[in-house]
């Protein structure tokens, strides 16, 4: 089997995975690879607005279901946590549509909304919504810039191999991160 038809087995399923972990990076590259006609598009973003979604959704309710449990309380302590409350308390939606977008806030945040008396429906609309705005800009600024970024990487053609590479030590490294991160607070 090629890599190029791994890719076009695994790879909306890895991009759906990376865009839940790690976030943007993984979803430009998905565009870019969506670009290269490894996948398609709508795909692409389809399965980026998922995987930001259902994480999303999971950081709500362990910070909604465990607001009492020591992971939890953690987050409590980054200054973060303090400013994503402050910033759902003066605007509750644009807020929760916005927090994808902002540096430093993607995972505090939805565990900080957990912890309030945001209705759990009112979160899941919103952050469908956002999370589907979220997929489509990242996805489209990797297929709309791919060949851009082709050209600044030495231009790949004949060799996917480089990309993919790239693509899956991002992913296993960001999950080492959190797997590090994860095993030195417990």
């Amino acid at each position: 089997m090629t890599i190029e038809a791994i890719v076009a087995k695994y790879g909306l399923v890895a991009l759906f995975l990376g865009a839940g972990l790690e976030g943007e990076t993984v979803v430009v590259a998905g565009g870019i690879l969506a670009h290269r006609g490894l996948f398609p598009l709508v795909g692409a973003m389809a399965a980026a607005a998922a995987g930001s979604f259902v994480i999303d959704q999971l950081w709500f309710l362990l910070g909604r279901r465990f607001h009492d449990h020591r992971f939890v309380r953690k987050a409590y302590e980054k200054p973060a946590f303090a400013k994503a409350l402050g910033f759902l308390q003066r605007h509750p939606i644009g807020f929760i549509f916005a927090f994808r977008f902002i540096y430093g806030f993607r995972t505090v945040s939805p565990i900080a909304i957990g912890t309030t008396d945001v209705p759990a429906r009112l979160f899941m609309i919103v952050n469908l919504v956002s999370a589907i705005v979220w997929g489509i800009i990242f996805s489209g600024l990797g297929f709309i810039f791919g060949r851009g970024f082709e050209q600044l990487l030495g231009r790949l053609e004949p060799d996917t191999h480089v990309l993919l590479m790239l693509l899956g030590a991002v992913i296993v490294a960001t999950g080492a991160y959190f797997g590090y991160r994860y095993w030195r607070k417990a």
